[in-house]
This record gives C-alpha cells, structure tokens and sequence, in this order.
C-alpha cells in the first residue's frame, strides 16, 4: 500500500482518486511515498527515507526544498496550467480595476450614508464627484505580456478579443503554447521593445534566480511614462522600492499585485489583492486531481511528468520488472548500468534514459527480476542517487531501496 502524505486542505475530488485498497492517504501518515501540499513549507520538514515525491496543487514550489530534493532522489511536481483559467479571469479583472477606479469609486459611494442623505443631495453628490473616478477605456491600448505560458497565452487572447492591441514576449514559448496562441497577438523582439510600447504590462513568468527583481529600475524606465504594471505572478519579481519610486514620480500610473507588503498597502497608487489569482474552487479542484495523477502515475509506473527538478519520462508497454534509477548526469552512467544488468544474466526489454539539468532519470524494464545482490552493485556505482522496483505492472508491488542516496 502506498502511503500519501497530506498537508493543506486538499481538494476531496482530488482525494477520492486514489484507491482505497493501495492507498491511504491523510495528514496523519507517517514515513509517507509521497507528499501532497499546498502552500505548507517543507523547509523545516525532515524527510522519510520512505519518500519518493512531492507533488504540489499549483504551480510554485517556493515552499519546497528543491535543490535537497533533487539530491535525495525525490521528484517535485507542479501542476502548471491546471489553475490557468482563475489566473487569467484575475488578471482581466485586474485590467479594469487598473484603468477606472472602480474600488475607489466603491468605496467613496460607500461613505454616502445616513439620514441626511436625501435622494436629491445624493444624486448631486454622485454627478459632483464622480470625474474623480474616472479612468481609460481598454479597446485600443497596448497590453503586454510578459511570459506565454498557459495564463500568458489565455490573458493574450482573451485582451485581444477585448479590442485591445496585444505584444507578447517570451523567448521559452512552447511549441503547445504557440498553437494556442492567437495570430493577432504580436510577438515583441526583446522584452525591452514590449515595454516601450505599451500602455498595460502583465507578468506572467516563474520566480526563479534568474527573473528576481527582473522589474527594478532599468526595466521600469523602459517603460511609457504613465503605464500601469499588473504582477499576479510572483512578488519577488518586482523590485518594490523602485516601483514605489516610480508611482512617486508619476513615470508608473499604477501597480497592481497580488501580493501584498505593508509599503504597498500603504500606498495610493497600489492595488493589492490577497494572494486571490488562484482561488477558486475549480483551479483547487483541477490542482488537486492534477497533483494525484502524477503522484498515482509515478509511483505505479515510474512515469514522470511535471516535475521541476526531474526531466520527464515515461515507457509504454511496462513489462513485469521494471528497475527505476535516478542519478547525477554525468558520463557513462547508462553504460554502467546496462553492463552491470546485462552481467548478471538479465535482458533488459526496454529502456528510457532523460536528462534535466544536473540530474538524469532511467526506467528501465528487463525480462527477469534483478536480484538483490546487482541492485546493491547498483547503488554503489558513483553518481546513482536512489534505485527502485516495481515488480509487477498487474500488483503495481513496489520495493523501494531508502537507503540510496
């Protein structure tokens, strides 16, 4: 049976994949295969040598230790694209919270209470002040995307359906994402150009060394004087005291966030929303189911998909022995293996070998069970991480090797 650890509410449609008769899962287990969080942080957690995965519903992992992970042979999964649909609906909502003042507008009408409100003076009142909250329509202005991910690319078609004009900019685009993408959408030569040019930015790119802080100073100056900045992607992506600087200045009309500071509470020309891009209860519904699927598929087959520290990986056709190595991508650890099975008198039938960064990933199916002695052979060998078997593709029977490492 497998064992699944749970931390956060999540989602019960999520839950109810998994088979009562192999899996228990719940925030109790101990020495779990496998992790399912939300938001929890796993930095403060001490790990089992039982677990293989952790699977996050949602698409940061900024709460797990990744770089441990990836040296224990734990994969991390994400599940990008499953809460897109909130995401992208928050930032066209963010459009138009950024343009007409509407929480302003709300929250002044909602001073005009009491007794001595009559309808008369109320309705002077209401076409006395209401220029105070007016704002630019969005058809004809320029939004620009930055990263065209799953949201960028729904945020891209769903504005340019809007009458707005839509650059985009993204160096990494998939080749799934540019067929979604809509052809009316322009492609931007640098992200520098985009900038220049339009009249609303949205970030839509991961937070990672290389993109933190990217919207500081230099990029800001890039930007047309009066432009609004929308981040529903990460905080850190934004250098905060420049943004403050250039709200002050009048060169930034507007920032919008999802993730609030005290600063950026306080300040007049900042809209904070509290971490609301993917609350729903569908992305957590669709988060959920994703997350399970990976962990059943991984622990059943060996198959990875979505993870940010693995490469993905997959073989059709699983035999009834089926031998599952993560190792340090380094020259001739394929060779090593395969001679090392192929010298215990076993036929390998299939094999997979992907690489993602530092780390490598092999499944690899023979006609025989290989024996305990090659297996501790096997772990021996510089540059293997953890070793596992799943003996048989019917029982999905696993045997886990903790102790590799």
């Amino acid at each position: 049976m497998f064992k699944i650890l749970t931390m956060n509410n999540i989602a019960a449609e999520g839950l109810a994949l998994f088979p009562g008769e192999r899996y228990l899962a719940g925030p109790d287990v101990r020495d779990p295969d496998a992790i399912l969080i939300r938001s929890a942080s796993l930095f403060d957690y001490r790990f089992s040598p039982s677990t293989l995965a952790v699977a996050r519903a949602g698409a940061g992992v900024n709460n797990i230790p990744v770089e441990m992970c990836s040296e224990q042979g734990i994969v991390v999964f994400n599940t990008p694209g499953a809460n897109a649909n909130a995401v992208k609906e928050m930032a066209l909502a963010a459009l138009f919270l950024a343009s007409r003042k509407i929480i302003e507008s709300v929250q002044w009408a909602k001073t005009l209470t009491g007794s001595a409100c009559l309808p008369d003076s109320l309705n002077a009142l209401i076409e006395n002040n209401k220029a105070g909250y007016a704002g630019p329509e969005l058809t004809g202005k320029t939004l620009g995307v930055v990263g065209l991910g799953a949201i960028g690319v729904m945020v891209a078609n769903d504005a340019q359906a809007l009458g707005m004009n839509v650059t985009g900019f993204d160096p990494y685009i998939s080749v799934d994402a540019a067929w979604k993408l809509s052809r009316n959408v322009k492609k931007a030569e640098s992200l520098e150009s985009l900038l220049a040019e339009s009249d609303y930015v949205t970030i839509h790119i991961p937070y990672s060394e290389s993109t933190r802080g990217l919207f500081g100073a230099e990029k800001i100056r890039r930007m047309k004087k009066g432009a609004r900045l929308i981040n529903l992607a990460r905080g850190g992506l934004a250098q905060e005291t420049d943004i403050i600087a250039a709200l002050d200045s009048g060169h930034l009309a507007l920032y919008l966030t999802d993730f609030p500071t005290p600063e950026l509470l306080a300040h007049p020309k900042v809209i904070c929303t509290p971490h609301l891009g993917a609350s729903t209860p569908e992305a957590e519904i669709n988060c959920a189911v994703m997350a399970v699927r990976q962990i059943m598929d991984f622990l059943e087959t060996g198959a990875i998909k979505n993870s940010v520290n693995y490469p993905r990986c997959s073989l059709a056709n699983q035999r009834r022995h089926r031998l599952l190595v993560a190792n340090r991508n380094i020259p001739n650890m394929v060779g090593q293996m395969t001679t090392l099975i192929a010298g215990n008198g076993i036929n390998i039938t299939g094999l997979v070998n992907h690489h993602y960064g530092d780390y490598a990933y092999n499944i690899i199916d023979t006609e025989e069970k290989v024996p305990e002695p090659a297996l501790n052979e096997l772990r021996q060998i510089n540059g293997i991480i953890r070793v596992r078997t799943i003996e048989s593709a019917e029982s999905q029977t696993e045997r886990v090797l903790p102790e590799d490492r």
